[in-house]
């Protein structure tokens, strides 16, 4: 830590004018060299230059400065901040005693921007003046401040660039730690780089690079040693290198403490080296009384006016105490008496006497602390030199000394500080400090601090003196850690929760549930099935239902169903039941399928959406069933919870990706990835990438396909989540049938079949079942392709849709060698895709029966639409099929859309629906001038100069029925 004398004369560090004490003067002097030059560090500056360099050409990122305390980091983020040229530089320092508060980092880092506040998109904006605490209220979603915080900084970065620093990021409060994090992750096109020093093995999620600053070499380590202590011997030099790792705080600390004799290898070192606590304790323990109360203060307390008033009151009452003297006695040496204790009266003046000069009294001993170099002042906080000093600050003082600071600092500040420093001064279990804990975790909350919010309720918790309260208290920061994307702490505080619980029949009830839903987004399915229908309320019931549709466990279901049937008629009763009499055969089954999607007007929320869509999947009709998962999609986006939009689009981008929209559906699987691996839902996770195992597939990329469906599997066979487990084995089976690999295709899709619950599921069985007769019909297998035929005729008897009639008419066909089906099949589509495959197949049939005129049309329409949609293998079939037909005709034009990457194609379909720039970044947690970056870079790829050109290609690439979706 540096002193305040420090900060003023570092290389390349601003001044602020204020003056500084004489005495630090001499200490500057030394100072200025140690911290101007950096020994043995070119790697790492080198390293951190490209990090730098890359920012200001607009390809921003994130790097980790990871060392011990004491290695150099901070010199480090000295000489990059001198470094910058005219990019804007925000730095801070994260203290430990704020590391429990709230956006305490955020406030620091963002507090020169918030000038460019009104730049952001209007959900953003809120978010963030609600965190910083401009405004009341807020979105209480992490996702929706993290790209808030992204944007600040972006708008921030104009013109020449941003460089974030931020030290001692192991002491971030956690929902500032989440929000930078969150931005970190996407900084690839904004010229902005994010520097984060962390002190030992202190994790950094999401953030690849890093810069390890380790021990410096042997003649680093001399030149350091020789520029504040004189040449040393070799010997002695190497024996300080080895004992020390070479840390450059040690190797000058431990030398300051060591005899001329010992510095010139006449005697030899002291053994063991003073280190750890012992390095500053005994300067600890030269500090005057009043100085070292000053530094216990700033040990829990970093705030520079709330230290010095706090300090100025505890030194009162010790004037005021009867004995009290200006500084502690001396020990008595053994075997002598102590000092005389003082007569009243005489106590009584000196305390008199302290109290006049109490105005004084903080500012001097905080002089003392800086002028000892164990701690300064940095902007308007205390800082501590090194982390152990604080620690020797704590072995130093009592504990009653400990919470008799917390007290006085309590009553000396309000919301989440005064409650916090309630805790530290608490002695046992006290409802009103837990209440007021409890009430510091709802305004974290209620600003999407989630992290913040878990630890606040967890102490709350443990100052509960009711058990019941106690357990809820728990319950209510396991939500709160797993919102914030926590998981394993949030099992943890369940866990408690459930053991404090007692007799309380709906609290256990209430836990169940959520160690059911933990369960089910990051574990065990089979579990989460198991858990959850032990309840008997309806919302329970679903969720135990939707465990079992995860898990594929038919028995599960229709017993869930038929107990949900008892519920009072309404969406969720009809769909919960309406799912499981289905599934057993039941004719009252269907009916309240029906039922329920006739109120699908009447539906508000994301969940709702998905059950519609269930409902629609177990009648065997897909288009309807993307329907609705589209519009669960949507209301998730704008409905302000974005913590469930992961689960969300797992269903989304099933639905594009059924409904032959290959391109929409990988970009949507790509955000939903991110997202929850931000949120840490592995089953989530599992189903993105089973989902983009299927894409690569149709695309033909085996390696990819086999890649996504390894990582997919290593998930959800051991989570039993039978739903993802046949998604990615079908993936594999439809990469084998894209090759022309009909028996290996065929035999997967077997294998799909038989599976169990926990290693497939019934509905992969039924929408796979084309591709399972196309994959028999093609190996030869007749009775394999009737049987699956034969299955799909009753999965889907009590489908409507076109698009389901469509798709049984070409098994038929398959099956029948019927062209009258095939064409009947290709008259019903509505899924571009598939119809392109039913062309395909009718065009084969007709080369084969020697009509190579009819069949060419066919062809190349089937050619043309998998062109478009990337599928590669589909299209390689075609365009042979094509030419042994007849035609040899060019490569079908490729459309212009097809030169953007997933990300823009989502940023084109949202500028055809008509939003702005800021609008979209709202929906895609992005900046608004990272939408603009992508918009530059669309513009020239297309050939076109406007928003409203590239509205009108994209509407009139939808338009055309065949077309829809080829994006």
């Amino acid at each position: 830590m540096r002193t305040a004398g420090q900060a003023l004369c570092r290389t390349g560090a601003r001044r602020d004018g204020r003056r500084r004490a004489p005495a630090a003067a001499e200490e500057c002097a030394t100072l200025l060299e140690w911290v101007s030059v950096l020994y043995g560090r070119s790697a790492e500056i080198s390293a951190l230059d490209e990090v730098i360099e890359r920012a200001r050409g607009g390809s921003g990122g994130a790097v980790v400065l990871r060392g011990e305390a004491g290695a150099g980091k901070t010199a480090l983020l000295d000489a990059v901040a001198a470094r910058c040229g005219a990019m804007r530089v925000l730095r801070t320092t994260c203290a430990e005693p704020e590391a429990d508060l709230a956006f305490a980092v955020l406030h620091q880092v963002l507090r020169p921007v918030i000038g460019s506040l009104d730049a952001l998109p209007e959900p953003q904006r809120d978010a963030v003046r609600a965190t910083l605490g401009l405004a009341a209220g807020g979105a209480g979603d992490r996702f929706l401040l993290g790209a808030g915080v992204l944007s600040l900084l972006a708008e921030a970065a104009a013109p020449d660039g941003l460089v974030c620093l931020v030290d001692d990021f192991q002491w971030a409060d956690r929902a500032s730690a989440d929000a930078l994090l969150f931005a970190a992750r996407r900084l690839g096109t904004e010229r902005i780089a994010l520097l984060l020093a962390v002190r030992g093995d202190a994790p950094v999620k999401g953030v690849p690079l890093t810069v390890d600053v380790r021990g410096l070499s042997e003649p680093a380590a001399a030149e350091l040693l020789e520029s504040r202590h004189g040449v040393l011997p070799a010997r002695v030099v190497g024996e300080l290198v080895k004992l020390t790792g070479a840390n450059p705080l040690a190797l000058d600390e431990i030398a300051a403490r060591l005899t001329p004799a010992q510095l010139a290898g006449r005697e030899p070192l002291p053994d063991p080296l003073p280190g750890g606590v012992r390095l500053f304790g005994e300067r600890v323990a030269a500090l005057s009384a009043a100085a070292r109360l000053v530094a216990l203060v700033a040990a829990v307390e970093a705030d520079l006016g709330l230290v010095l008033r706090a300090a100025d009151r505890l030194c009162a009452e010790q004037a005021m105490r009867p004995g009290a003297e200006a500084d502690r006695p001396s020990p008595a040496e053994p075997g002598t008496a102590g000092p005389e204790p003082a007569e009243p009266e005489a106590a009584a003046g000196a305390g008199l006497a302290a109290l006049a000069g109490l105005e004084e009294s903080g500012l001097a001993a905080l002089a003392e602390l800086e002028e000892s170099g164990l701690a300064g002042v940095s902007g308007t906080s205390v800082r501590f030199r090194h982390p152990l000093v604080r620690s020797a600050v704590h072995e130093a003082a009592a504990p009653a000394d400990v919470r008799r600071v917390h007290a006085v600092l309590a009553e000396l500040t309000d919301g989440d500080r005064r409650a916090w420093h309630l805790a530290g001064a608490a002695l046992g279990r006290d409802e009103s400090v837990a209440a007021a804990l409890a009430e510091a975790a709802e305004r974290a909350r209620d600003r999407g601090g989630y992290g913040a919010a878990a630890a606040a309720l967890a102490r709350a918790a443990g100052l509960t003196p009711e058990p019941r309260a106690r357990a809820s208290r728990l319950k209510d920061a396991a939500v709160a850690a797993w919102l914030g994307g926590r998981p394993g702490q949030a099992e943890s505080l369940l866990a408690e929760a459930r053991e404090q619980a007692g007799g309380d029949a709906a609290l256990v009830m209430e836990i169940a549930r959520l160690r059911g839903r933990f369960e089910l987004n990051s574990g065990s399915a089979a579990e989460a099935v198991r858990i959850l229908a032990a309840g008997e309320s309806l919302d329970m019931l679903a969720d135990a239902a939707e465990a079992a549709s995860y898990v594929g466990d038919t028995a599960a279901m229709v017993e869930l169903g038929r107990r949900a049937a008892a519920h009072p008629e309404g969406f969720l009763r009809d769909a919960v039941a309406g799912i499981g009499l289905t599934l057993d055969g039941d004719a009252a089954g269907p009916g309240l399928l029906r039922r329920a999607l006739a109120r699908a007007g009447e539906l508000e929320e994301a969940a709702e959406y998905l059950w519609a869509a269930a409902a629609a999947s177990y009648l065997g009709e897909p288009d309807l069933a993307t329907e609705m998962a589209d519009r669960a999609g949507r209301v998730a986006r704008v409905s302000g919870m974005a913590g469930q939009l992961p689960v969300v689009l797992e269903f989304v981008a099933t639905a594009e990706r059924i409904a032959g929209r290959l391109a929409r559906s990988r970009a949507v699987s790509e955000e939903g990835l991110e997202l929850a691996r931000e949120a840490g839902y592995e089953n989530t996770v599992a189903a993105h990438l089973a989902n983009l195992a299927v894409l690569a597939a149709l695309r033909g990329e085996q390696e990819d396909c086999e890649r996504h469906a390894r990582e997919a599997l290593a998930i959800a066979v051991p989570h039993r989540v039978g739903l993802r487990v046949g998604v990615a084995a079908y993936a594999l089976a439809l990469l084998d049938l894209c090759l022309g690999r009909y028996a290996a295709a065929y035999d997967r899709f077997t294998a799909v079949v038989a599976a169990g619950p926990g290693a497939g599921h019934p509905t992969v069985v039924w929408r796979t079942a084309p591709d399972r007769v196309e994959a028999a019909v093609g190996a030869g297998d007749e009775r394999g392709a009737r049987a699956a035929l034969e299955a799909y005729e009753r999965w889907s008897a009590h489908a409507a849709t076109a698009e389901s009639r469509a798709l049984l008419a070409r098994c038929r066909g398959l099956v029948e060698s019927s062209q009258d089906a095939l064409g009947e099949a290709l008259r019903l589509h509505t899924n571009p895709f598939e119809a392109a495959r039913t062309a395909l197949l009718l065009g084969e049939r007709l080369r084969r029966d020697q009509r190579p005129g009819e069949a060419r049309a066919h062809l190349r329409t089937a050619w043309e639409a998998f062109e478009r949609a990337g599928a590669r293998p589909w299209a390689r079939r075609a365009q042979a099929e094509l030419r042994a037909a007849g035609e040899s005709g060019q490569a079908p034009p490729a459309s212009v859309l097809d030169a953007l990457t997933p990300q823009e194609l989502r940023i084109a379909g949202l500028v055809a629906d008509g939003l702005s720039s800021k609008q979209i970044a709202a929906r895609l947690f992005l900046s608004p001038r990272t939408v603009e970056y992508h918009l530059y870079k669309i513009y020239p790829k297309l050939g076109i100069g406007s928003r409203t050109e590239l509205a009108r290609l994209v509407v009139l690439r939808k338009a055309p029925v065949a077309e829809d979706g080829m994006l």
